[in-house]
């Protein structure tokens, strides 16, 4: 269980443990509230608690066995201190949560309930485990390019928050960041290889990939080679065969925009595989202008 603040536009969370209603009575005094404030950040001994706090160690030790009882601290280590064993006193949880009627379901969460299994290694046990790679703004690589599909990433996170119960920062780093060692874990890989050169070492191991110009299909054969063009691809991790890769990419920044778009609007046939082979997690779609305002707004599925 976690709870969640927004707060202007950022969300923070802690994770909860519910208590029974007639266990509040525990939290009730000043001294105890001072107690679980203590030992918040790190396990304390009980004596120390009461110098801390400037009150008789008696005192102290009645709350504690009161709020062991009721498991909100608990004992996380033992020292021997003058010939005696010390016990050490942590909070189970950082935060804890009386419920006074029974959890409702959350129609943004559950609407993609059937679909959820598709971000599988990628979101677990509802808490991200994925490094988002996203293309430098500054000039890099041979072609010097700068990247604009950063700007997409958000609404990228966005998305992914719906999926989890646990909102953490979200872990997202720069392709001229990434190191060796992050590339044998979960990779949400955002942009094609020219702006993004971490997207580049695996672009020869997709069954779809960026090939002399075009997004090639090694599925269907075909190549895409129009600029709305964009894609998206979830395949095993060839460096760990037991993590993931998931690419939402483009030709250029207006396949991006369109990988990304058919993402957030057409997820669930996205989920459904390529339209040749449903085995095979990877799409080609195309961005349209339906508005005629100059932008891509929809997509239409390639395969």
């Amino acid at each position: 269980m976690f709870i969640i603040e927004k707060n202007k536009n950022e969300i923070f969370s802690l994770p909860a443990k519910e208590i029974k209603f007639n266990n509040l009575k525990n939290f009730g005094t000043e001294l105890a509230q001072k107690i679980l404030k203590s030992i918040a950040d790190e396990a304390k001994y009980p004596a120390d608690i009461a110098k801390e706090l400037k009150v008789h160690e008696q005192k102290v030790y009645y709350h504690i066995r009161n709020l062991e009882k009721a498991g909100v601290i608990e004992v996380v280590k033992k020292e021997t201190k003058q010939g005696a064993v010390a016990n050490y006193y942590a909070l189970t949880e950082p935060a804890f949560v009386v419920k006074l009627k029974d959890l409702e379901p959350t129609q943004k969460i559950s609407q993609f309930k059937n679909e959820s299994t598709y971000l599988e290694p990628f979101i677990k046990n509802g808490k991200l485990d994925a490094l988002i790679v996203v293309g430098s703004p500054d000039p890099h690589g041979p072609d010097k390019a700068r990247s604009r599909d950063g700007y997409y990433g958000i609404d990228l996170a966005l998305f992914l928050g719906t999926f989890l119960n646990y909102v953490p920062e979200f872990n997202v780093k720069l392709d001229t960041d990434v190191r060796e060692n992050d590339l044998d874990g979960n990779l949400i890989l955002l942009g094609g290889p020219i702006t993004n050169k971490t997207m580049e070492r695996f672009n020869d191991k997709l069954p779809i990939k960026f090939e002399n110009g075009s997004i090639k299909s090694t599925i269907t054969n075909e190549n895409y080679p129009h600029d709305e063009c964009g894609m998206i691809v979830k395949v095993k991790n060839p460096v760990n065969k037991d993590k993931g890769i998931l690419i939402v990419a483009g030709k250029r920044f207006a396949g991006t925009r369109a990988a990304i778009i058919a993402f957030l609007k057409h997820f669930k046939k996205i989920t459904n595989g390529n339209a040749h082979n449903k085995n095979i997690m990877a799409n080609v779609v195309e961005g349209v202008d339906l508005d005629s305002d100059g932008i891509v707004d929809d997509v239409e599925f390639r395969e």
